[in-house]
């Protein structure tokens, strides 16, 4: 199935949830925030939320500085 993440399309298998996709973008670790389709999907439901055909993700790192 096919989705847009962070502006480019992207193949991935169906049934994919937020945070298998992570795991596989080697993301899993640090801070950072998921929106699918304009809607911020909790950390607490990465697990759980399957991604659908044509869902579009943003995938945010958070980065600290000085």
């Amino acid at each position: 199935m096919r989705i847009t993440l962070n502006g480019e399309s992207r193949q991935i298998a169906e049934g994919t949830t937020v945070r298998a996709l992570l795991d596989d973008l080697n993301l899993g670790a640090g801070p950072l925030a998921v929106e699918r389709n304009a809607v911020i999907v909790p950390r607490a439901e990465h697990a759980n939320a399957i991604i659908q055909d044509n869902d579009t993700l943003e995938v945010v790192q958070f980065v600290g500085g000085g």
